[in-house]
């Protein structure tokens, strides 16, 4: 009799800690993929950096320039080129192609001489039912709950287990489900997401 009750206790304590949470783990598709240090996003040029164009064995093509509202750099001769949302590299190889039209073989270097849209690039950002709405620069290893204490916590009227977090890879849009009940209430860390510059955190609020 007593072994037969220990073991309807066991089974009633497996089922209680099955039912811990309404849900299975995440899966790979459902999860943003892990950060690697030697990953980390690479800087892209934004409307106001100054760049210093240079094309060798040409100084009277090198230039000094702004990127302008439009994303367009001017550069002598061959014209505007994109620079806005690319990477310095990119924006020396575009215009080495344009350049091919008029001298063979052009090496063109692009140094970033000043970034005013880095801070606005660099940081993260929560909304929503919050105690308040924030936004802050990124800083190295800050996770979702990092964020959201950092906004005050979820506020009374808060949906916090259908929190989302959205992410840009390579120029895509992607939305992750942040459980943050989970998180805050059952310390299930699952969802408590590394961050990286330009992530956003929505918390919608309960309809009455």
């Amino acid at each position: 009799m007593n072994t037969t009750r220990a073991i309807t206790l066991l089974l009633l304590t497996y089922m209680l800690a099955s039912c811990a949470t309404s849900r299975g783990p995440l899966s790979e598709d459902e999860r943003p993929p892990e950060i690697q240090a030697s990953a980390a996003p690479e800087f892209r040029l934004g409307t106001g950096d100054v760049l210093s164009v240079s094309v060798w064995k040409n100084p009277d093509l090198s230039v000094r320039v702004p990127v302008r509202p439009d994303g367009y750099i001017s550069v002598p001769l061959v014209g505007d080129v994109l620079a806005g949302g690319r990477t310095p590299a990119e924006v020396s190889k575009e215009t080495e192609r344009k350049l091919t039209k008029f001298i063979r073989t052009p090496k063109v270097s692009v140094i970033v001489e000043e970034i005013p849209s880095a801070e606005f690039q660099n940081r993260v950002r929560v909304v929503g039912g919050v105690a308040e709405p924030k936004s802050i620069s990124h800083r190295d290893g800050m996770t979702v709950i990092d964020l959201v204490l950092e906004a005050g916590g979820v506020n009374e009227f808060s949906s916090p287990n259908s929190a989302k977090l959205y992410r840009t890879t390579d120029g895509v849009a992607r939305v992750y489900n942040v459980y943050l009940t989970d998180i805050l209430s059952e310390g299930i860390l699952e969802t408590n997401y590394p961050l990286v510059p330009g992530d956003v955190i929505t918390i919608p609020e309960r309809r009455f």
